[in-house]
């Protein structure tokens, strides 16, 4: 497999713990849930508001 798929998602991955911070939101914990889920943690942290 290519490995550039691996940089892309792990790049999200971490793109995806900045966007929780702002949220006030655990950004060890979607990092590792995008690791998981990739895009749709990427959604879900689009529509769920700022706590």
């Amino acid at each position: 497999m290519d490995n550039s798929y691996f940089v892309g998602w792990g790049t999200l991955a971490l793109i995806n713990a900045g966007i929780a911070q702002g949220k006030n939101r655990s950004g060890l914990n979607w990092f590792l849930l995008s690791l998981i889920i990739g895009p749709v943690a990427t959604l879900s942290l689009v529509i769920l508001e700022k706590k």
